[in-house]
């Protein structure tokens, strides 16, 4: 391999904070992850934190906006979404009674994903969730 290439391949949206642009979120990870045993997983997870940057940010108000990042390598995918920001908080998975009707998005990422790590961002926060390609050892596999 030349010094100056890499295996990793990366993608990046930029959508508006509307919340038919969740469903073009899942449409463009598919799309770039077609035929990849894991492409489900990824558009599952793309929607929620989507979602949750819509519902929960300055991302879903009428100027907002939410990024999305893909990173593909052969060992893992990492997919990443940053908000506008606008809360005092970091999400975080929360625990919602029975009858509750938001709150499971990102537990269901956590559940979901091999790992998930949340970063400040420029005012707003980056949830970024990866999937093996490989199981680790003690891990579960894909």
């Amino acid at each position: 391999m030349h010094e100056y290439t890499s295996q990793i391949r990366t993608w990046g949206l930029t959508c508006p904070g509307f919340p038919e642009e969740v469903g073009r979120a899942r449409r463009w990870t598919r799309d770039i992850l077609r035929g990849s045993p894991l492409a489900e997983d990824a558009e599952l997870i793309v929607s929620e934190l989507s979602a949750n940057a819509i519902l929960h940010t300055a991302s879903g108000q009428v100027t907002g906006r939410f990024h999305l990042a893909l990173a593909v390598s052969p060992q893992v995918i990492a997919l990443s979404v940053t908000d506008d920001g606008g809360t005092h908080s970091a999400p975080k998975v929360e625990h919602p009674g029975e009858d509750a009707v938001h709150g499971r998005g990102l537990g269901m990422v956590s559940a979901i994903a091999h790992r998930v790590v949340v970063h400040d961002s420029h005012g707003g926060y980056t949830v970024t969730a990866e999937l093996f390609t490989q199981p680790r050892p003690g891990g579960r596999p894909c």
